[in-house]
């Protein structure tokens, strides 16, 4: 529903793709039905520390 590969998906939810673009995550959530920004409303996000300093 997405348009992304299973197995990019997969790739991202198991941890082996570190690098997903903006784009592949706006993808994810028109497949979900849901915006970008209900997306990072989150418990997932909160919290986390800057990875750059």
């Amino acid at each position: 529903m997405s348009g992304i590969t299973q197995s990019t998906v997969n790739n991202i939810v198991n941890g082996r793709n570190n690098s997903t673009t903006i784009s592949t995550i706006k993808k994810i959530c028109d497949g979900l039905n849901i915006t970008v920004e209900d997306f990072f409303h989150s418990e997932l996000f909160r919290g986390l520390e800057q990875e750059i300093k």
